[in-house]
């Protein structure tokens, strides 16, 4: 089992908090270091103000060496595709080949307003992150020399040399995840190298993995050339005390985060994360939410990890 750090820096983090996030994933071991791509914290202040997602993972390709870097997941509504190429095959390369690209429709309709950023109806938004994937893998895919044009519903490429080129060959592994139950497999089947269920129960889980096998199977992909995963909420401690103080900290209910995350004691934490094993995920993102405490990431790094 793989265990990724999933961070959410719009509720409130600067770049050196990051920063220091991912080193901490680096030296314990973790294999990745992931964070959110919102511009407005939700239910907080966020201060002292977001930080823009790419320029985060610019940085970070510098001032780390093993671990992979992406987004969960980056909105298509707030890049145009060929600047988002640009973007993600520069950060591959800054960073060695460790980028993995998520990418969704997007959803959070009030940070586009508080921003400017334009926020069509999910339809068009769903149209429009097909186009860009299709978009992006033709520039990536298109040989030096040559030229890539695209004319889709909503986007148009004309007379693209498609460079720079990701490090990666042919590309950085693509993300999708979700929930829907039909356009989302349909898209992962068609692009995604993983599958990510973000924040639902098993039964939740366990039916989008069958549904993607299922939109695999109609197209005649192989179902397992994918990695299926999950993103849980992590809060762990040593005793029940610890982890109710650690609860208390993020304002959540030890009961709730019981329920719906990887949380309580080690044991317990291991027990819910082997449960998203049985019913497929090989790949686990954990969301910190308070990313002062590296004693957290540290704790199952020693404890957590070597039991999965």
């Amino acid at each position: 089992m793989e265990l990724r750090i999933f961070t959410e820096p719009q509720q409130g983090a600067t770049y050196d908090d990051l920063l220091r996030v991912a080193r901490a994933t680096e030296d314990l071991g973790f294999d990745a270091f992931f964070r959110s791509d919102h511009y407005l914290a939700m239910n907080s202040a966020g201060l002292p103000g977001p930080t823009d997602a790419w320029l985060t993972l610019a940085a970070l390709a510098t001032a780390t060496s093993r671990i992979r870097l992406g987004t969960l997941v980056t909105s298509a509504t707030f890049r145009h595709p060929g600047q988002l190429a640009i973007q993600a095959a520069q950060v591959d390369q800054m960073s060695g080949g460790r980028l993995d690209f998520g990418l969704g429709a997007g959803w959070f309709a009030e940070e586009h307003a508080a921003y400017g950023i334009p926020f069509p109806p999910l339809g068009e938004r769903f149209t429009r992150l097909e186009e860009t994937l299709d978009i992006i893998t033709g520039l990536w895919g298109t040989p030096v020399g040559e030229t890539f044009d695209y004319a889709g519903q909503h986007l148009t490429i004309e007379n693209s040399p498609g460079l720079p080129k990701p490090v990666q060959s042919p590309r950085p592994p693509i993300i999708i995840g979700g929930g829907g139950p039909v356009r989302t497999p349909k898209l992962a089947a068609k692009f995604a190298d993983e599958f990510n269920v973000p924040f639902s129960p098993t039964e939740k889980v366990a039916d989008m993995y069958r549904r993607v096998g299922e939109a695999c199977d109609r197209i005649g992909r192989e179902k397992d050339e994918l990695v299926y995963s999950a993103a849980l909420v992590l809060c762990c401690g040593r005793t029940e005390s610890e982890f109710a103080e650690r609860a208390s900290k993020i304002g959540r209910e030890p009961d709730e985060l019981r329920a719906n995350g990887a949380a309580g004691t080690v044991d317990e934490v291991v027990a819910a994360i082997e449960r998203y094993r049985a019913v497929g995920a090989s790949r686990i993102y954990l969301q910190v939410l308070d990313l002062a405490d590296l004693d957290h990431l540290a704790l199952v790094a020693d404890k957590v990890a070597p039991q999965l």
